[in-house]
């Protein structure tokens, strides 16, 4: 098999793409308008060692196979185009002979994956069990400390790296991540005076737009640099007798009785083993008559496996789970003493989100570059694309789920209708 024949096989077969290797070889269609080009020998090992979607991922990422026909800020129609025929399956035994005859025993020998790689689930256990605070602590600093000037240019001036919500289909990110806090808010039935808690606040967006209406605020985040942007914020911006963002495990906080409780973003990270704890802190936090929002990635079912594929776990989100919506609400039901009110999927909101996320990248993909490395910066591009293609797919959803905490006599003491503007 001559390497661009290896290539094929590895992504799936059949490609509609055009694959050219270090060896001389094609294969693919010579007038397609997307390609992958393998050029390195440390490629070969990549896909050898490693078959399938992180063999694949990790080439990429080091610059052993390049991507034609999309620019690396935004690969979103190049990986259309292979998603419609790869299957990033693992070869069967006798395909992987047939490479490994062909490719020769030294590829088949592990080298040092790119430095953006988080350690395979089962060495994590020096950094403690898994959800344990010290390990939800480094998979945090993983993701989410690679650096605030990084992030400004793929999310914009609104720092919030959740889904946004659309008014209209044309409306602007900036727009439309308004909207979100604005229909959050609305929903927890905040008024001035009142107080919210808002855990795993990321840059504070929610605090400081709470903060604004009169709320007072407290966030609190496992990320050190998006404690100190969001503080330096809430500075900048007058706020600080309203809000405060901590660096901090949300199970650290100590006050109580707060009229709403927000979770954006954060449950992916919890691992579904803990639902009962993570919404019984919700509760418990939240005073009778309070109200407690769920914002989440959730699968579109409630059924198979909880943890993420390898790319997603050893390059975005280490130890993430996800489950379905049906899921998050029977948990919340299932503690005693919650009442679920609403609940809506937000789906194609975050697919217009992530291409909104994209689109900055490339426009600031030369300053984002020097700022993290194009190794990293590629590693975005691809992660947010590929995100993408799952949400128009509905391969993966987000749900807002709304609970009240009930009074002792049963009671919620709520308009009988929703009183937010969808």
């Amino acid at each position: 098999m001559s390497l661009a024949e290896i290539v094929e096989t590895i992504a799936g077969g059949d490609l509609q793409v055009r694959v050219t290797a270090y060896d001389g070889s094609t294969a693919g269609p010579e007038d397609a308008q997307y390609g992958l080009d393998l050029v390195t020998q440390r490629g070969t090992t990549y896909l050898a060692t490693a078959p399938g979607d992180l063999g694949l991922a990790r080439a990429y990422i080091a610059g052993d196979l390049r991507m034609h026909g999309a620019p690396p800020g935004d690969p979103y129609e190049a990986l259309k185009a292979l998603s419609d025929t790869v299957s990033f399956a693992r070869p069967d035994a006798l395909t992987l002979a047939a490479i490994a005859r062909s490719l020769g025993l030294e590829h088949f020998k592990p080298v040092a994956p790119p430095p953006q790689e988080a350690l395979p689930r089962w060495r994590r256990i020096a950094e403690g069990l898994r959800h344990s605070k010290t390990r939800d602590a480094e998979a945090i600093h993983h993701h989410y400390d690679v650096s605030n000037t990084f992030y400004e240019y793929v999310l914009g001036p609104s720092m919030t790296y959740t889904c946004a919500c659309f008014p209209e289909r044309d409306a602007s990110l900036e727009t439309a991540q308004d909207n979100k806090y604005r229909l959050v808010f609305e929903k927890l039935g905040l008024k001035a005076g009142d107080r919210l808690l808002d855990i795993g606040c990321g840059w504070g967006g929610m605090v400081r737009y709470a903060a604004r209406q009169g709320v007072h605020a407290i966030g609190a985040t496992l990320s050190a640099e998006q404690a100190a942007w969001a503080q330096k914020a809430i500075a900048d911006e007058g706020l600080s007798e309203f809000a405060e963002v901590r660096h901090s495990d949300y199970r650290d906080v100590t006050e109580s009785g707060f009229d709403a409780v927000s979770s954006i973003g954060l449950t992916e990270h919890i691992g579904v083993a803990n639902y009962p704890s993570y919404f019984g802190f919700m509760r418990d936090k939240v005073k009778p008559g309070g109200l407690m929002l769920n914002h989440c990635i959730t699968r579109p079912d409630n059924k198979g496996k909880h943890k993420a594929g390898a790319f997603i776990d050893r390059y975005v989100f280490p130890d993430g789970e996800l489950t379905g919506s049906g899921t998050i609400i029977s948990a919340i039901q299932n503690l005693g003493g919650l009442e679920v009110m609403h609940e809506e999927n937000l789906r194609e909101h975050y697919a217009m989100t992530l291409r909104d996320w994209n689109r900055n990248l490339v426009e600031n993909w030369d300053a984002a570059v020097a700022e993290v490395d194009e190794s990293t910066a590629r590693l975005w591009g691809l992660y947010m694309a590929a995100c993408r293609i799952g949400f128009e797919r509905n391969v993966i959803q987000l749900h807002q789920v709304l609970a009240v905490k009930l009074h002792d006599d049963g009671s919620n003491g709520l308009p009988l209708r929703p009183w937010w503007s969808a």
